[in-house]
């Protein structure tokens, strides 16, 4: 069985944004020799996320809407964590309902994707490097 691990680096000047990371996913899965596996995709910050999902731009202006309705960035004194002298406590909430990682089946060295999925880098507390790890396992 082959294994690969690499980092991918983020450096997102905003506070939030959505990345679609399929291309660099497919060049490490291309790097790896692997045909049959899977790839774990995961984001190694707490406020930051990997998901999967359409690349659709009218969805990421929902999932904006949405994600700032269930946690809102202001005001920072409404949340107990941010009492440490942080200001994102919106954005750890905002990764617990995206999610921290996403695993895909590799078939003949392609991502074994339903219609549409694409996997994104989702930031929500931008304004510092941060990174994702990719693991792909199989042979």
């Amino acid at each position: 069985m082959k294994s690969y691990r690499k980092e991918l680096w983020f450096d997102i000047t905003g506070r939030r944004a959505f990345v679609n990371i399929t291309p660099e996913i497919e060049a490490c899965l291309a790097e790896s020799g692997v045909r049959e596996g899977l790839v774990l995709v995961n984001a190694m910050h707490i406020t930051a996320s990997v998901f999967i999902n359409d690349d659709e731009r009218g969805l990421h202006h929902d999932y904006e809407i949405w994600l700032e309705k269930l946690a809102p960035h202001a005001p920072v004194s409404a949340y107990q964590h941010n009492r440490a002298g942080e200001d994102n406590a919106d954005a750890h909430l905002k990764r617990q309902v995206m999610g921290r990682e996403v695993v895909v089946a590799i078939t003949n060295g392609k991502l074994d994707f339903g219609p549409w999925e694409q996997i994104f880098y989702g930031e929500f507390d931008g304004g510092r490097r941060k990174r994702v790890l990719v693991k792909i396992i199989g042979e």
